[in-house]
């Protein structure tokens, strides 16, 4: 998209946490140039000079959840000719920055609301993609999910207004169980972690979906017989469901120290019989 209306194409990027480093959390824009290319990546800031930030939330648990892993896309999301900025977080909430013109934002975002509540997905890790998914003149939102699937809010607003959203609702749906790791020849479906993108693939003119996942494939070690490894992987899981169950009282600082240590040495103790690739795979689902 061309964030500064300058006639070139810019990237826009968000990223995952504000906990370390200078850049985390923060909303940044690579702009694109005459000569292609693009320059080197700056922090999108609102029209106060500030940097464009999810404040934090003073609701229920979410707090600093509201305020990483952004993922923003810029939309002309009220029908006025300027580009919004309609942005996910980890709580699988959206906001919107509305857009001022020539790349400037109002400093202060507006949650996204579905019957007068926030509009969340089911699960975390909202990613919007904005879309008339429904070929009914106005801007629908998709958003894949932690829990995988593809989920769908549909605008009632009709063109040109300000969008009127309904609660999600899974177009593709996820998963019974989330798989996060699994064998090679085991991959039947889309893991977790899923992204979403919307085009006609195959040129009949209905939309379909382009789903991207996340998941670790894994392997026996070298020197270990595959039952070696299954024996030995099974017993892993056991240990690691023993020791990170949720059966007693929180723990004290100390004790989710001592637990986080032993967490680690597990995990340092697979590397023993597992090889681990950590990957993901791109979905075709083609409209009916």
């Amino acid at each position: 998209m061309d964030i500064n209306s300058d006639g070139h194409i810019d990237i826009l990027s968000g990223s995952y946490s504000r906990m370390e480093g200078s850049m985390a959390g923060l909303f940044q824009v690579l702009h694109g140039q005459a000569k292609g290319g693009f320059k080197k990546a700056v922090v999108l800031k609102g029209t106060d000079g500030k940097p464009l930030v999810i404040p934090k939330s003073t609701e229920g648990e979410h707090g600093d959840m509201e305020s990483i892993c952004t993922r923003p896309t810029a939309v002309d999301w009220d029908g006025d000719g300027d580009l919004d900025l309609v942005v996910g977080n980890m709580t699988g909430r959206f906001y919107l920055f509305t857009g001022e013109g020539g790349g400037k934002f109002a400093p202060k975002p507006a949650p996204i609301r579905a019957d007068g509540k926030p509009l969340q997905i089911k699960g975390h890790h909202g990613d919007p993609f904005l879309i008339d998914w429904d070929r009914d003149g106005d801007l629908d939102l998709l958003s894949g999910s932690d829990l995988g699937g593809v989920q769908w809010a549909e605008n009632t607003a009709g063109p040109k207004q300000a969008p009127k959203l309904k609660p999600f609702e899974f177009l593709i749906p996820a998963e019974k169980e989330t798989v996060h790791e699994c064998r090679p020849n085991d991959v039947k479906a889309p893991a977790g972690s899923t992204r979403v993108w919307a085009a006609d693939i195959n040129g009949d003119k209905k939309l379909d979906l382009l789903v991207g996942d996340t998941i670790s494939l894994i392997s026996p070690a070298d020197n270990l017989t595959d039952a070696e490894f299954v024996k030995r992987y099974d017993k892993w899981k056991k240990d690691m469901r023993k020791l990170t169950r949720d059966d007693t009282a929180p723990p004290d600082e100390q004790s989710m120290e001592e637990m986080q240590k032993r967490v680690q040495k597990l995990y340092e103790e697979r590397e023993e019989f597992m090889s681990e690739d950590r990957t993901g795979f791109v979905w075709v689902y083609l409209q009916k």
